[in-house]
């Protein structure tokens, strides 16, 4: 071997080296012990609540996320963790699991285009039909609604169509579904801080209400909020809803299922809306195979064939 294949070779070792006493030294000073085993446990228990997928990369993640629990439930292992959630009190603190995995990156009118679908595509269809059919009802599903910024974007699109409808009085309501238990109380609460409806645009400010004696936020109108049903639900697991959705929104969720659990997840999607009804997904999400189910209509936007 040539001096310069040597030397090569050494550095190669070096930068493996250190990756390995990098990840050594990370092991060391965790402040709880935790093994590869003991996360791939956790991940099988998470993808079989949940759906979501956790591959060896997100072993940092998942560990500084949950080393909260541990601090504030006074455990001192991950292997005695493991141990409370098999105990008396592991079904509670499952969830509190999955709230604590799971993301929350939202907000008002994210990805508005379809905000601008729904205000001239959909309503005025809706409100069309409505003319017609005197006991119209309008129905959204907002699935995966996070803190409550998506349903309130759907609500206040929706209640500027209802107003701009001549007076017809149309039964609408928004379910909106999440399995973290944190923020669908942020959602039932309404209350937000000004720097997160300062992007939204002007037309739709009168939605919020300003309390000067209050915290520095503001609260969702009460129109909107009486609008709104934010209930917790498992998308893996039954669906108790009756009746079908006149548009579905299922935007950044699906990216942490398996191809399998797309699949299924869609057909029942599909099953929930009625024909001619509109699927919103997210920005870095694709529906593959589904050519029998719902037609492309613009970027992210799927309809069920009538």
């Amino acid at each position: 071997m040539s001096d310069e294949k040597k030397q090569t070779k050494s550095k190669e070792m070096s930068v493996t080296d250190a990756l390995i006493n990098m990840h050594q030294s990370q092991d060391i000073d965790r402040e709880f012990a935790f093994s590869k085993d003991e996360f791939r446990t956790l991940s099988d228990l998470v993808k079989q609540r949940a759906g979501i997928v956790l591959k060896d990369h997100k072993m940092n993640m998942v560990y500084g996320r949950l080393a909260r629990r541990l601090r504030s439930l006074g455990i001192r292992s991950f292997a005695d963790y493991l141990v409370y959630l098999n105990g008396v009190n592991g079904k509670v603190e499952i969830s509190a699991l999955i709230n604590a995995i799971t993301t929350n990156l939202t907000k008002f009118f994210r990805e508005e285009h379809h905000f601008k679908h729904l205000e001239s595509v959909v309503m005025p269809d809706l409100i069309h039909s409505g003319l017609k059919d005197k006991e119209k009802k309008i129905r959204i599903w907002s699935a995966g609604c996070s803190s409550g910024e998506e349903p309130y974007s759907i609500s206040m699109v929706l209640d500027q169509a209802l107003k701009k409808a001549n007076g017809i009085k149309l039964d609408a309501k928004i379910l909106a579904t999440d399995l973290d238990t944190n923020m669908l109380q942020v959602g039932r609460n309404g209350f937000y801080k000004e720097v997160d409806i300062k992007a939204v645009a002007s037309k739709y400010q009168s939605y919020f209400e300003y309390s000067p004696t209050g915290p520095e936020g503001t609260n969702m109108a009460r129109d909107l909020r009486q609008l709104i049903s934010f209930k917790e639900l498992n998308l893996l697991e039954d669906w108790p809803m009756k009746g079908s959705f006149d548009a579905i929104f299922c935007r950044n969720v699906m990216i942490y299922f398996d191809n399998e659990t797309k699949r299924k997840l869609t057909e029942r999607f599909c099953e929930m809306l009625k024909p001619g009804g509109w699927f919103y997904v997210g920005h870095s999400e694709t529906l593959l195979g589904v050519d029998s189910l719902f037609k492309l209509h613009g970027r992210t936007i799927y309809r069920r064939p009538v």
